[in-house]
């Protein structure tokens, strides 16, 4: 007679197999936070609103490359030019025409803090526009000379100018990716989302994973479990995932020979608890660690592009080179099936587009790093035929004052700033949306950040509305709206 192995034993067996794995592959938890989540999918009492891998409809993209400039992109100085900045510089608000824009009806959405000196006279002055703009493309769109780059695409870009958010600190950074205030408690981010609701495309791969610094919450899945994590990556072929080298001098042989013996143990098992739904789950996974230790260092090695190519993505001049890796690589994971690929660029805790001071210098440097592999990558997705199914978002927490700060910076700015998206079903071409003459308050079809995130889930054939978790409710203003005015 079969013996019966109670619960306490099967969790015992689970937990020898979880350690020996680890002490064969050293992935530990970084690598198996994501390759678990087909095991705490199947495990999880869900609603009847469980995703089972499949879109709800038919969608337009199948790729996420999200694109985030930390510490608050300059509005004003990129994609929404301001004339009457330069026109009124130097005079209070309160002084100009667009006196207005500070009253209490305006400035109720968020907290606001007018300085002013001994005499009740405003102090922050109106600082002019730091840099020109120019028409580009068949649309005429006006975009920075920073970018000149970026321009140079805009006949493939949706550039939203009348986003807004509640946050008026960098903890923004946590609320553009999760809708959330950073005081709230914690919920999924975007990533997480889209890695819970759709399938994998690639069995050799993870569906989500991040490039680039990243301070405040490091964490994506939260109510839905570290399974939904993103994966960190680095651009090292030596070194790509951090802790996911076998512990020890383990050949390859040898950690074969350890994947085989738990997949012999873990088929075991599911004979004798045949009432366990995450086992099968369970034991790809572990083949899926073994993979990854090849398939992410070979995806990330450039030998392999063409001169020109990595020319493309800056990659012949050291301050483009380390953003123009970062997102080569990106290109070539979409390329290899990793559903959402997130990058962010300016490093700090703050993040470093922050100009409080010296914004025209700082701006203008920053913008170098990241313009000409970003327009790069568009050409290059355009050109292989990937642009249609590839969505990128250029995104960021904030924007900056129409007022001076520290003489020749900017503050943070939640009341109206600008985003942009390309690929995957988005039209080409458009300006949407607008902020006032002075770029403070979004005013035309205003967008809260989550309404980015509605129009790249509805792109991937997902509705926002019924991805939830059994005991968790959404708020309707965590879900957003698509915005159509930029669909193709």
């Amino acid at each position: 007679m079969r013996t019966t192995h109670t619960q306490t034993e099967m969790h015992t067996d689970l937990q020898r197999r979880r350690t020996f794995l680890r002490s064969t592959t050293g992935l530990g938890g970084i690598a198996l936070q994501a390759l678990l989540a087909k095991d705490q999918t199947a495990s999880a009492a869900l609603s009847n609103s469980e995703p089972d891998g499949q879109p709800h409809f038919a969608p337009r993209a199948k790729n996420v490359i999200w694109l985030f400039m930390r510490g608050g992109v300059s509005h004003m100085e990129s994609f929404d030019p301001k004339p009457a900045l330069t026109k009124h510089a130097g005079k209070s608000i309160s002084e100009t025409p667009f006196a207005d824009v500070q009253s209490p009806e305006k400035l109720k959405k968020v907290r606001v803090v007018v300085v002013n000196d001994a005499n009740g006279q405003q102090r922050n002055k109106i600082y002019p526009l730091q840099v020109g703009f120019k028409k580009h493309g068949q649309s005429g769109i006006e975009v920075s000379n920073w970018f000149p780059h970026i321009g140079s695409r805009i006949d493939d870009i949706a550039v939203i100018r009348s986003m807004w958010t509640t946050d008026d600190n960098h903890g923004a950074q946590v609320q553009f990716h999760s809708g959330r205030h950073m005081l709230d408690p914690r919920v999924p981010t975007i990533g997480a989302w889209v890695n819970y609701g759709l399938g994998s495309l690639n069995e050799n791969l993870p569906q989500f994973i991040s490039m680039g610094p990243r301070f405040f919450d490091r964490s994506d899945g939260h109510y839905l479990g570290p399974a939904y994590d993103a994966v960190k990556l680095k651009v090292d072929p030596k070194n790509p995932l951090e802790f996911a080298q076998p512990e020890g001098d383990v050949s390859r042989a040898e950690q074969q020979l350890g994947f085989g013996l738990v997949n012999k143990l873990n088929k075991i098992s599911s004979r004798d608890y045949p009432g366990d739904p995450a086992l099968d789950a369970r034991i790809k996974s572990y083949e899926l660690a073994f993979r990854m230790q090849t398939a992410v260092p070979d995806i990330i090695r450039f030998d392999r592009e063409t001169a020109p190519t990595r020319k493309m993505y800056g990659l012949d001049q050291k301050e483009t080179r380390p953003f123009g890796e970062q997102l080569l690589a990106a290109r070539r994971f979409a390329e290899n099936g990793v559903r959402f690929i997130q990058i962010m660029h300016g490093d700090g805790a703050a993040g470093a587009w922050d100009q409080h001071s010296n914004l025209k210098a700082k701006h203008a440097e920053l913008a170098m790093q990241v313009d000409r592999p970003i327009a790069g990558l568009l050409q290059d997705l355009k050109q292989r035929g990937m642009l249609d199914e590839t969505l990128v978002v250029f995104a960021t927490e904030f924007g900056r004052t129409p007022g001076s700060q520290s003489s020749n910076g900017r503050d943070h700015h939640p009341h109206g700033f600008s985003v942009w998206m390309a690929g995957g079903g988005i039209q080409g071409g458009i300006a949407h949306g607008s902020t006032d003459e002075i770029g403070f308050h979004a005013v035309e079809a205003p967008h809260y950040v989550t309404d980015v995130h509605a129009t790249l889930l509805h792109q991937l054939g997902l509705h926002s509305h019924r991805l939830h978790a059994a005991g968790h409710q959404r708020l309707e203003q965590d879900i957003g709206h698509v915005i159509h005015g930029i669909l193709a």
